[in-house]
């Protein structure tokens, strides 16, 4: 079985919490894109975890975690990472992670491109991309131009040799331009020499792996950053991330292309977020955001920053469940709506004064405004529950009625943050 766990809106979805849950039933999880731009969060009984880079089946002893080609990899931050959770007992070993050696490397200088660029933006337009500053999109558009480490370079030290310096020359024309002082190659092999040896052993074809674990029917997990509206092809361009969140990318990333998915469960919460800029159609201001974001205890797992917050859209989720290719959803934090008596839903938008149902081209996006519909909340505590028959009927019919806006089954329900706080609903 081959399974894709997705974000269906703009990340921060939950993505994280689900693997964990779910990672019980599967041999392998695969992290099959992005970097440390974004955080899973998992809380079980061993604390809490943000996990940047690793896959979120690292918190179980008996699933095997893998970082896809597909990926973009800061070997400074996934040393960092390792080292945090082993001071909590969890153990990493070449068994239990193993990394393409096809993966890209973030060099210090994609970091620094980054920044650069973002306060260019903000000095000279005012409207940055929101970028979290951790060379995300140079290191993808220098994937593309070819100029790249890969991870498997790190087990050929002559090659890096080589290659290091001319990538360092070109990549010196960009900083200088922005007026700062050029990296030297000699502190960029340093970097390479601190934190690649570390990780050398864990370094392998995944491609030869996964297709193993395949033949010998394994449960393959795929585990994708961000959702849907942050896909570089079909989000909300051009405040999307610089890879793709699409689960028909899952196996291309991961190192498989020719094996096809089972099934993709799409995540998505019982309302709506988002970090960092773009349009957001649905978005609440004020008292009404405040009161939304405390509740769901809504900042970025990898930046902190407080998130943007709003009903369930109903026009993006359909959007995204069509994109992922969803055959089933999980949605998450419905709990935190237990305080509401009553309780909005975006279901339309309004596009200079005409109902639309279907998501437009994100250039319009600005200029919509949401059409908002209220149903009845259940106003108490439903944290405790654990069968279906114990959520209150306001509870069930608020599912159902997302089911019917979103056209796809809700099979999971999260009631709570920890590993055991959800309902399986058929």
């Amino acid at each position: 079985m081959l399974t894709s766990i997705c974000g269906i809106n703009w990340g921060d979805e939950g993505k994280g919490r689900m693997v964990d849950l779910l990672s019980e039933k599967f041999d392998v999880v695969c992290r099959y894109q992005g970097g440390n731009n974004a955080g899973h969060t998992v809380i079980n009984e061993r604390g809490k975890f943000i996990l940047n880079l690793l896959p979120s089946g690292i918190l179980r002893e008996n699933v095997v975690n893998v970082m896809g080609c597909g990926m973009v990899i800061d070997i400074k931050h996934l040393c960092g990472e390792i080292a945090k959770l082993r001071e909590h007992g969890i153990k990493i070993t070449p068994e239990n992670l193993k990394i393409s050696d096809k993966a890209i490397i973030v060099m210090p200088y994609h970091v620094l491109q980054d920044v650069m660029e973002e306060d260019r933006l903000t000095k000279a337009t005012g409207k940055p991309y929101g970028s979290t500053r951790r060379g995300i999109s140079p290191v993808y558009a220098d994937k593309y131009m070819k100029k790249v480490l890969r991870m498997g370079e790190l087990k050929n030290p002559a090659l890096l040799k080589k290659r290091l310096p001319d990538i360092v020359a070109w990549k010196n024309m960009t900083i200088k331009a922005y007026g700062f002082e050029p990296v030297t190659v000699e502190a960029m092999a340093d970097y390479l020499d601190t934190y690649g040896a570390p990780l050398k052993d864990y370094v392998i074809d995944t491609g030869i792996y996964l297709n193993n674990a395949d033949k010998a029917g394994k449960n393959i997990m795929f585990e994708a950053q961000l959702g849907a509206l942050r896909d570089i092809d079909y989000g909300i361009v051009p405040y999307t991330s610089s890879s793709s969140t699409i689960a028909a990318y899952a196996p291309i990333g991961a190192g498989v292309p020719n094996l096809k998915l089972t099934n993709s469960i799409g995540i998505m919460k019982a309302y709506s977020s988002c970090v960092g800029a773009g349009p957001f159609t649905c978005e609440y201001f004020g008292e009404k955001a405040d009161k939304l974001r405390e509740l769901g205890g809504e900042y970025g797992a990898a930046t902190g920053r407080p998130r943007r917050v709003g009903p369930f859209d109903a026009v993006a989720s359909r959007y995204g469940i069509r994109c992922q290719g969803a055959d089933e959803i999980a949605l998450t934090k419905l709990d935190v709506l237990d305080t509401y008596k009553e309780i909005e839903i975006c279901t339309h938008y309004r596009l200079h004064g005409e109902i639309i149902d279907e998501f437009p081209f994100s250039d319009v996006l600005d200029e919509c405004e949401p059409v908002f519909e209220k149903v009845k909340g259940w106003n108490c505590d439903i944290t405790g529950c654990r069968k279906r028959e114990d959520l209150p009927r306001e509870a069930l019919e608020y599912i159902a009625l997302l089911e019917k806006l979103c056209e796809c089954r809700i099979k999971y329900v999260s009631v709570g943050a920890e590993r055991d706080a959800f309902i399986e609903m058929y």
